[in-house]
C-alpha cells in the first residue's frame, strides 16, 4: 500500500512540475501574431562568404543575445545550401537541454528558383528540380527531427517578384511545393501543427495588378498564411515621390525634416501591405497575413547615403525599427525585422554598401541606436559576440550620432512623378482622332488650331520593379539613372485600368522625342501594348546601341521613328505605356534624358 501511495505522489508531484514550467512548444498559430514572441530574419555569416559556416557555438552566441532582447521566433533562407540552418537547430536545441526555459522557434526557410537560373538563359516557367527538391526534402527532414524548434516552412523567398531575373520563377512553381507539403502534413510525414508559407514582394501577393493571376490565387488558398516584405527604405530612391519633404515642410529643422520623413516611409509600408491585402483577401477573406521581411540600412555609400536618398543612418533605422513594431504588434501580425546582426557576405565587394548593413548590430558586436535603450537596461550585461562583449556604436555619444544625420532632398529639386496634362473629353479607349497626340512636350500646347490632344488620363512615371530611377523636372525633361546591375526598365504609363489608348489612327505615324545622355550599354525604346497579366503584353521597340541607328550621346539628339518600324505585333487599340525603356545591363551610374514626347500621324 505504500509503495502505491509512493507512484501516486510522484505521478502528482510530475503533473505539477509540468503544469508550473514555462511552455516552450508552441505551435505556429500561437506564436505568430503574438508581440510576446518578436520576430526577427537572421543570418549568422561573420565573414565575406557563406563558404565559413558559422559554428554551432557562435550560433549559440548569437541565441542568448536575441533571448535577451524577447526575440523568439528567427526566420532561415536556405535549408541544405548551406550548413548555417541545420547549426542552428543543433545550437537551439543544445541551448534547451541546457536551460528548460529557453525558448526559440524557426521559420525555416526554402530556398527556390527556376531552371538555367544564374545563367544568361533562365527559364522562369520550370524550376530547378534538383536544388528545389533537395531544398524542400532538407527541410522535411529537419522538421521532423526538430518538431519542437520548427513551426514554419517558407516555400522561396522573392521567388516570384519578376525583378529577381536571375532566378525568379512563376507562381505555378511555389504551389507545387505547398501543395506537396501540406499533402504530407495529411500523411503525418510532416508535423501536422507546421505552417507553409512563402515569403515575397508585396507586389507579388498581389499589390502589383501585373501578377494577379489564377495560380496566384490558387496559392494564396494552399498557404496557411501569406509572408509580405515591404522596403520603404529602397523606395526612399526609385520611388521618392513619399520620401522627399514637401515644400511646406522646407523650414523645418534636419531632425524634424527627418521624423516627418519616416512616419510617411511607415505610412507607405503599411500602403503597400493594403495593397496586397486587399486582393488576398478578395480571394481569401480570412487569410493571415504577417510581415517576413522589412529593415532599414543604417549605413551606405550610394544611392541611399549621401550621395543618393539619404536614408541610411541609424536614427532612421530606429524609428523604422520603433514604428514598424508598434504597427505590427498593435495588428496583431508578427513582423520577420531584417535583420538581427549585419552580414558582410552580401554585398562583398562593396564595405560600405547598404545591403551589409540592415542589422541592429554590427560585425564587432556593436548594438546601433535602435537597440541603446535596452542596452541602458542592461539587457546584454554579460553577453559577448565573437567572445567580446557588447557595446554601443558612437561610443553611446547621442550628438555624434545625430550630426551625421542627413535631411531626405527637397521635394522641389527631386521631381515630378505624374503627367497630368490630360483631355477631360475622352476615355482611355476611345479613339484616339487628333493628328499630334502629346505626352509630354512644352513646345506643343494642344489647342484648336493643331488638332493636337493630350492623354485620357494622367502618365505616371514608373520604375519597373524598383530597377532604376525615374523622375520628371519642372521644366518636362524625364532622367533615367541608376539601374540595376542585371536589368532596369521604366515607363510612361497610363494608370493600370486594364483599358489603354487607342492609337489605330497613328499605325503610319511617328513617335517623336528629343534624347540625350552618357550611357554606354545597350536598350530597348518604344511602346507597349496590352497587360502582362492578361498575356498579351507586346513590347514594340528599337534597340539604341553606341555607333549604330539609333544611338545616345551627350547633345540632344531629336528622333522621329515610324510606328511601323517600332511595331512588333502591337494591338493598337490598347496602347498601356506610351514610352518604355529597358536595359539589360546596368546602367553603370550613366543617366539617360529625355523630352518634348509626341506621337504625329504623319
Amino acid at each position: 500500500m505504500k509503495l502505491k501511495f509512493w507512484y501516486l505522489y510522484l505521478f502528482v508531484l510530475s503533473i505539477l512540475i509540468v503544469g508550473c514550467s514555462p511552455s516552450n512548444d508552441k505551435t505556429a498559430a500561437e506564436i505568430l501574431g503574438n508581440p510576446e514572441y518578436l520576430a526577427f530574419s537572421y543570418g549568422g555569416y561573420r565573414g565575406t562568404t557563406r563558404d565559413v559556416v558559422p559554428t554551432v557555438e557562435e550560433l549559440k552566441e548569437d541565441m542568448k543575445i536575441l533571448e535577451a532582447m524577447g526575440v523568439k521566433l528567427l526566420r532561415t533562407y536556405n535549408s541544405q545550401q548551406f550548413a548555417q540552418a541545420g547549426n542552428l537547430l543543433k545550437a537551439i536545441q543544445e541551448l534547451k537541454e541546457e536551460d528548460r526555459d529557453f525558448e526559440m522557434y524557426v521559420m525555416l526557410g526554402v530556398w527556390i528558383d527556376c531552371e538555367g537560373a544564374w545563367t544568361e538563359t533562365p527559364n522562369h516557367n520550370a524550376g530547378s528540380v534538383e536544388n528545389n527538391t533537395a531544398e524542400i526534402n532538407a527541410a522535411v527532414e529537419m522538421a521532423m527531427a526538430y518538431p519542437d524548434i520548427v513551426k514554419i516552412i517558407a516555400v522561396g523567398n522573392e521567388a516570384m517578384v519578376h525583378w529577381a531575373t536571375r532566378y525568379f520563377v512563376s507562381p505555378a512553381i511555389i504551389l507545387k511545393w505547398v501543395e506537396y507539403l501540406q499533402d504530407l502534413k495529411s500523411k503525418d510525414k510532416l508535423p501536422e501543427n507546421v505552417w507553409i508559407t512563402s515569403s515575397d514582394n508585396f507586389a507579388a501577393w498581389g499589390g502589383d495588378n501585373a501578377y494577379r493571376t489564377d495560380d496566384l490565387a490558387a496559392l494564396i488558398k494552399a498557404v496557411d498564411y501569406v509572408s509580405l516584405h515591404t522596403y520603404p527604405f529602397h523606395e526612399s530612391h526609385y520611388n521618392s515621390d513619399f520620401w522627399n519633404v514637401p515644400e511646406a515642410e522646407d523650414s523645418l529643422n534636419t531632425i524634424e525634416k527627418v521624423d516627418a520623413a519616416m512616419i510617411r516611409a511607415i505610412d507607405y509600408a503599411k500602403t503597400q501591405y493594403q495593397s496586397a491585402a486587399d486582393y488576398i483577401h478578395s480571394v481569401e477573406p480570412n487569410k493571415p497575413i504577417h510581415i517576413g521581411e522589412t529593415g532599414w540600412a543604417s549605413v551606405d555609400a550610394s544611392l541611399y547615403g549621401a550621395n543618393g536618398s539619404h536614408a541610411a543612418d541609424e536614427y532612421k533605422q530606429k524609428l523604422f525599427y520603433d514604428y514598424m513594431r508598434d504597427w505590427t504588434n498593435q495588428a496583431g501580425m508578427s513582423c520577420f525585422y531584417f535583420e538581427a546582426f549585419d552580414e558582410h557576405w552580401k554585398d562583398q565587394g562593396n564595405p560600405l554598401g547598404s545591403e551589409n548593413h540592415f542589422g541592429l548590430i554590427s560585425l564587432q558586436g556593436e548594438v546601433k541606436f535602435a537597440l541603446w535603450d535596452s542596452f541602458d537596461y542592461g539587457v546584454f550585461e554579460g553577453l559577448t559576440r565573437n567572445g567580446v562583449t557588447l557595446s554601443k556604436t558612437y561610443n553611446g555619444d547621442t550628438e555624434a550620432l545625430l550630426a551625421e544625420v542627413l535631411s531626405p532632398p527637397s521635394k522641389k529639386a527631386a521631381g515630378v512623378m505624374e503627367i497630368s496634362m490630360i483631355n477631360n473629353n475622352r476615355q482611355p479607349g476611345d479613339k484616339v482622332i487628333e493628328d499630334t497626340y502629346v505626352v509630354l512636350c512644352q513646345t506643343i500646347v494642344p489647342d484648336e488650331s493643331n488638332n493636337a490632344t493630350y492623354p485620357s488620363a494622367g502618365i505616371i512615371l514608373n520604375s519597373w520593379e524598383g530597377t532604376c530611377s525615374i523622375k520628371m523636372s519642372v521644366e518636362g525633361i524625364v532622367e533615367i539613372s541608376n539601374g540595376t546591375d542585371d536589368w532596369w526598365g521604366c515607363a510612361l504609363e497610363l494608370p493600370s485600368s486594364g483599358v489603354g489608348e487607342n492609337m489605330t489612327e497613328f499605325a503610319n505615324g511617328l513617335l517623336n522625342f528629343a534624347i540625350k545622355g552618357n550611357i554606354s550599354s545597350d536598350f530597348s525604346l518604344g511602346f507597349q501594348t496590352g497587360l502582362w497579366n492578361k498575356g498579351n503584353q507586346v513590347n514594340n521597340f528599337v534597340t539604341f546601341s553606341p555607333g549604330k541607328s539609333f544611338a545616345v550621346n551627350e547633345e540632344w539628339t531629336n528622333y522621329s521613328i515610324p510606328v511601323s518600324i517600332l511595331n512588333k505585333g502591337a494591338d493598337l487599340t490598347d496602347v498601356t505605356s506610351l514610352l518604355f525603356l529597358r536595359g539589360e545591363s546596368s546602367l553603370g551610374g550613366k543617366k539617360i534624358f529625355i523630352k518634348d514626347i509626341y506621337y504625329s500621324r504623319e
